[in-house]
């Protein structure tokens, strides 16, 4: 049926599980029903979109790792120059590494070649050219379902519950 975003006590994403087991979590007590689409199971349990789990759960940091798979996908797979989707997408450091501009997720954006080849060795500015968003680092590894599901505007109620998206 749907999948369900679960958040923290803290209401911070943890993660997104099948609609079964987040009405499992609900029978048990462990959880509280924060949203729902309108769907009901059975005339009184409705099926739920969002839940809050009712104790705090600490979630050790994870480091997301720095590749060329995962900027992609950080940014759309499109250049963020001129919004090209297309196979022939490179990686460009905003600040070239000639000037001192490193490999970190605030210095690499998607770009096609075009855009690559006519930015040079310039800053944007310089180039007189615009990113379409500030390159950051995504702040955990749910940040690639999260976006793959609220951009695609399956769960819309869930927009609110992320930051930054």
């Amino acid at each position: 049926m749907a999948n369900v975003l679960v958040l923290n006590a803290s209401y911070e994403p943890l993660n997104i599980t099948s609609w079964r087991r987040a009405i499992v979590l609900l029978l048990k007590g462990k959880a509280e029903q924060i949203e729902h689409n309108g769907v009901y199971i059975l005339p009184d349990i409705p099926l739920p979109t969002v839940i809050r789990l009712r104790y705090y759960v600490r979630v050790p940091y994870k480091d997301i790792p720095l590749t060329r798979r995962n900027i992609m996908h950080r940014d759309g797979h499109s250049c963020q120059y001129c919004n090209y989707t297309g196979d022939d997408l490179t990686l460009d450091h905003v600040v070239p590494r000639s000037r001192g501009g490193g490999d970190t997720w605030e210095n690499l954006v998607t770009a096609c070649v075009r855009c690559n080849v006519r930015k040079g060795n310039r800053t944007p500015k310089e180039a007189n050219m615009t990113l379409n968003y500030l390159p950051r680092k995504p702040y955990s590894g749910l940040y690639f379902e999260l976006t793959k599901h609220v951009k695609s505007g399956r769960n819309k109620e869930w927009q609110k519950y992320v930051i930054g998206l």
